[in-house]
């Protein structure tokens, strides 16, 4: 269980007899766990804490979980989100993984079964991020923001006299840690994590506007 020891879940369900069973179902996995009764404060939540696996039921009366994984995506694109459905709702369960989700498991859950796919969730989750929660070194946060900037690595490896492949080396370890798959994912994440100052990042750069349009 090494794997997922300090990983993180957040679970959503409007019903407090279901959240508190599921917290007392998962943290047999040695996990924290952190139950919320609304969309609303699951999201709020989203943007300061740590979360490795999203899991939601699809019926809701705030929010549906299609909504919800929208809102996810655009707050926080690298969560993995499982979905919780009732009987008789596959279509649906089916439209979330072509939203996003990673899997989906029918109510009732049957406690082992359920445990079974949160566990292998989060133990590949875990594998194909082997950077997942390291914090940048202040040389990697100098190049992230000069990145972000616009700076060729050239440019930067100028600025902070390191040689074009150990800036190289830098940016790859920062995407590996931020999880990022491009430029764009790379600016959302920094923000959410709060890695950059958004007011003086507001309006990028003729450079960063050129650098980005090149990536698409």
């Amino acid at each position: 269980m090494a794997d997922i020891e300090k990983q993180h879940i957040f679970f959503l369900d409007d019903e407090s007899s279901v959240r508190e069973a599921v917290r007392e179902t998962l943290e047999e996995l040695d996990i924290e766990v952190s139950c919320f009764a609304s969309p609303a404060e699951c999201l709020k939540k989203l943007r300061s804490q740590k979360c490795d696996l999203l899991i939601t039921d699809l019926k809701m009366p705030e929010m549906n979980g299609i909504e919800l994984m929208r809102d996810v995506k655009r707050l926080a694109p690298w969560v993995l989100v499982l979905v919780i459905t009732g009987y008789g709702d596959i279509p649906t369960a089916v439209k979330a993984i072509k939203s996003g989700a990673v899997d989906f498991i029918e109510k009732p859950l049957a406690k082992e079964s359920f445990l079974l796919k949160v566990k292998s969730i989060l133990q590949k989750n875990a594998v194909t991020n082997t950077y997942k929660g390291r914090i940048l070194t202040s040389i990697e946060k100098r190049v992230l923001k000069l990145v972000i900037d616009g700076k060729s690595n050239k440019e930067i490896a100028n600025l902070l006299h390191r040689s074009k492949r150990t800036v190289e080396v830098h940016r790859a370890h920062i995407m590996r840690k931020l999880r990022a798959d491009n430029l764009v994912d790379l600016v959302k994440r920094a923000v959410v994590m709060g890695l950059i100052d958004l007011e003086s990042h507001k309006k990028p750069s003729q450079t960063t506007r050129n650098s980005i349009k090149r990536r698409k």
